[in-house]
């Protein structure tokens, strides 16, 4: 049976159950709440935009997207996004879907973090970071109605989010701190980890071995 939040329809399909029944295995109340949170406001503002993107896909961006912070990548070296977008292609190529949506997807979540960007691209993409960006910087907050807004968050409460979401970027990011040098997680640990100096990129221009 179709689920529907504030007129969106969760997409009915095999691949979205095992989207989902993996996500809620994986990842904790937090991080599954505002991933379902990213694809409701992600298709919302897509149709305020008037962007139509496919929904299947989109869902994967959203609920991958942020699966890189959790335990199982506390080694890793790579962008947390970058974790994230690897563990949904694979999931993808694995479940038959076609390489090329698999790379929007990629491409979704690999920039989310990355303002100024996505909006010019494939609306999975797009739609990814509309939905992160509505989420947690409450961007586009206006563009959707007080009822749309009370829907989503009754099927997917945010208790002491900011906190929490704050916590959990520190968390995923403080053994790879060399990794948010340019996008916004360097803000992030300035705020929240003990001796973190973040590089600076004219400093890096500076030093760097050219001679002149």
């Amino acid at each position: 049976m179709t689920e529907t939040i504030a007129g969106i329809a969760i997409p009915d399909t095999a691949l979205v159950r095992e989207v989902t029944e993996f996500i809620r295995d994986t990842e904790d109340d937090l991080l599954y709440h505002h991933s379902r949170r990213v694809f409701l406001f992600g298709a919302l503002q897509g149709r305020v935009r008037g962007l139509h993107a496919d929904l299947e896909l989109l869902y994967t961006g959203a609920m991958f997207h942020d699966i890189g912070l959790t335990d199982a990548y506390r080694e890793s070296q790579l962008r947390f996004e970058v974790d994230g977008a690897n563990a949904a292609r694979d999931f993808l190529k694995l479940h038959g879907v076609l390489d090329s949506d698999a790379d929007r997807v990629w491409l979704g979540i690999a920039l989310h973090t990355t303002p100024g960007v996505p909006e010019f691209l494939d609306p999975v993409v797009a739609l990814v970071t509309a939905g992160v960006e509505t989420d947690v910087l409450g961007i586009g907050y206006d563009r959707l109605t007080a009822e749309q807004r009370a829907a989503v968050t009754a099927a997917h409460p945010r208790p002491d989010f900011k906190r929490r979401i704050l916590k959990a970027f520190t968390d995923g990011n403080v053994h790879r701190p060399q990794t948010t040098f340019g996008n916004v997680n360097a803000d992030v640990l300035e705020h929240y980890m003990d001796g973190y100096k973040r590089d600076d990129f004219v400093q890096v221009i500076l030093d760097n071995p050219w001679p002149e």
